[in-house]
This record gives structure tokens, sequence and C-alpha cells, in this order.
């Protein structure tokens, strides 16, 4: 887990270079945030996991400015049910005494929050000169037929303009040589350019980050953003602590694999052994408070310096690359300057704003016992009371 300071600090010299300030536990008003704003977004977030129709079995919530955590709350539970009943459409919940108590410190199966660190590793080879922004994928996967064929860029990975479709059913594929030449023959169902969110863009990202550091992704990431950042708690799984998900059976699931717990949700990131560019890392609110922290700081904290300042603005400026920049639908009132975020499917999201060197992280399993639409009106609720406690209410 990441040091955190109770009193603060002045940036020292380390090492030859400055310091940026670590995150630190501190009461709003240090981080210039209004306290009674701040308890009604705690209090809401636990109304909305409380209910007797919870929006989520558990939640964590850790809001913050500046070096200062506000906020952290956790609620609900992190193992609520023993499985799903069909027929009733209901959970089985276990007897209390079995279930788990979901704390600050619980693990999460990040969904799409993967595809941020992957994204963050991508620009970290750019500003190595390793990959270049508009340069053709085939230059680092030539094996890739389609992409190479249709002239796919790292840009419009980076951006979802590929033109590829959302997934491919790699999880029904017999072996891992068949779903490699899957993705290898897979070509755009819209012209290059056209934008549609897609896992397989960062698939193909990930496979051209390996071929260029002649490492796999769990230790690009590691050694590249966790490691240096002091995120131990951040990491591939399995990850037995982790918050369950889902009775994961068919026909509402891809695949038969009962109550998931400290394994991947994301049945593409399963078939392809937990470690994909689109899903696979589990985290806690801390430590992905740290990441906002640093991409707030630059790319830099404490002596840590993942990015430089000038490739974390490429990154973040509009239309961002990997993240989604000023997103109303789950960034509420903190969009409309430049904030900056990814939303996961099992109810994991991220928001931070430069404007206001704000940074708002909400996990959630809502995907316990069993998926079903999305819900953000949890999300936009906790952004609209972070955003007024900026503006002090």
């Amino acid at each position: 887990m990441p040091s955190l300071e109770r009193a603060p600090r002045r940036p020292e010299p380390a090492g030859g270079q400055l310091s940026t300030p670590r995150l630190r536990i501190d009461t709003p008003v240090r981080a210039g945030l209004d306290p009674e704003e701040l308890s009604l977004l705690v209090r809401e977030v636990r109304d909305a996991v409380d209910r007797e129709n919870p929006w989520a079995a558990g939640a964590v919530v850790v809001a913050g400015r500046g070096p200062v955590i506000a906020v952290e709350e956790a609620a609900g539970w992190a193992v609520r049910y023993a499985s799903y009943d069909a027929e009733a459409d209901r959970g089985v919940e276990l007897p209390p005494e079995a279930r788990v108590p979901m704390t600050a410190a619980t693990p999460f199966d990040l969904a799409s929050l993967t595809k941020l660190f992957t994204a963050v590793a991508a620009v970290q080879q750019l500003e190595r000169g390793r990959l270049g922004i508009d340069a053709r994928v085939a230059t680092y996967l030539p094996d890739f037929r389609a992409a190479a064929e249709h002239g796919i860029t790292v840009r419009q990975l980076l951006t979802h303009t590929s033109g590829l479709r959302p997934e491919l059913p790699l999880y029904d594929c017999p072996s891992h040589t068949a779903r490699f030449e899957l993705l290898r023959a897979e070509a755009p169902v819209d012209a290059p350019g056209t934008y549609c969110y897609s896992d397989l863009n960062l698939l193909l990202l990930q496979y051209a980050l390996e071929r260029v550091t002649g490492r796999p992704l769990d230790v690009v990431i590691r050694e590249g953003i966790t490691g240096p950042l002091g995120m131990t708690a951040t990491g591939f799984g399995p990850c037995p602590d982790a918050a369950a998900t889902e009775d994961q059976r068919q026909p509402w699931a891809k695949a038969d694999r009962g109550m998931l717990r400290g394994a991947v949700h994301d049945e593409n990131a399963w078939a392809l052994g937990g470690v994909a560019g689109h899903a696979g890392l589990f985290s806690t609110g801390r430590d992905l408070a740290v990441f906002c922290r640093t991409l707030l700081a630059g790319g830099s904290y404490g002596t840590a310096r993942i990015l430089g300042p000038d490739f974390v603005e490429l990154m973040l400026a509009p239309p961002g690359l990997g993240f989604a920049v000023d997103q109303p639908w789950f960034m509420g009132a903190l969009a409309g300057r430049g904030a900056a975020g990814h939303t996961g499917f099992t109810g994991t999201s991220l928001v931070l704003d430069r404007a206001t060197d704000t940074f708002l992280v909400l996990l959630a399993n809502t995907v316990h016992p069993r998926r079903r639409a999305p819900d953000n009106r949890v999300r936009v609720a906790a952004a609209d009371r972070l955003a007024r406690a900026v503006r002090g209410g």
C-alpha cells in the first residue's frame, strides 16, 4: 500500500530532483473542500448500498484535492451472495457470519480501468521513442494482417477510432493459438477514423507494447507504473481477497464459471490467462488515488516520475489517449474543463479533474451476484457533490 503522511511536507531534494508531495489523510477543510458536501457524498454512496435493492453489494469511495485524501470510506459487503437464483431473479444471500464486509483496503476487479494503465504504458513508450503516435500498428505487429491492410495507427487504438468491433469471442476459441489467429485476422467493421469503443484496441496495443519492450504486459506495468509509484496493492490476478463479482453462468454470461472472487471477471481476459490490455488488473481505492495524484502532478509522485508533463498533457487533452475526457454521463458536474477518467463493467470508476486538482475514485461490485444494465446515477451524484465541495456548496 502506498505511503500516506499525516502532516504536510514540503517538496525536498532527493536524488538530485525535487519530490512532489505524497498523498496524506487530512480534513476536507485542509484540502480546500466543503465538509458538508463530502459528508453528503459519503451518505449517498452508503444509502445506495444499504437500500433494499442495492446499487451494489458494497463500495469504496476515495476523494480528495491536491495531495490530501479527504474521504476514504467503505460500505456494504465485499462478499454477500453465495450464488444467483435465476428463477427467483435474486441473489442467494450468505448467512451473516459467512459474509465478508467491505473495507477501504478491499481490492476490486478493475475491469476496463485496466485500459488506463495500458494507455500510460503506451505513452511511456511514446516518450522514449519506441512507439510513434501516428505510426501504423503494422510497424510493430506485421503479422496482424488485417490491421496492416487497413493502416490502423497507434493513435486510433488509443482513441477507439480504429473501426474495430467492440470484442471477439476469444473465450470460445479452443487454444491460445486460435485466439491470436482470430485477432490477427480481424478487420475493422467501420472505416478507420470512426469512433467505436472496443476492447480489441487495447489488446492490439498490448501486443505492440510487448513487441517493442520484449516483456509481457504485467511486467511492463509493474516496472513502469505500479512499482515506481509504490502501488503494491495493484496487479493482475489472481487476487483472493478481492470483492466478489458475478455468479458467471450462461445464458447471461459468456462462460460457466460460478461465483467469482479474485479471478478476472471479463471472459476474454480470463481466456487470455488473466493478463490483457483491456481488463485483468485488481487494485484498491487508495492505490488508484496515487495513480490519479500522479497524473494531476504532471506524471510525478514523491521522487518517482513515470511520465513527463508534456506527455501527460498529450494523454489527457481531448479526446484523450485511453482516457475519456469530459463525459458527464459518469463525471457529472466535474466534466467540462478537461476532467479525465474511465469506468469499468464490474462497477469501478475514477475521475481526475486538472482544473480543480481533485480526484474521485468510486469502486463497487455492482455485478455481484450477476450483471445488469449499468446505472451511473450514483457516480454522477458523487461527482456532483465533489464539484460542489470545490465551490463551497
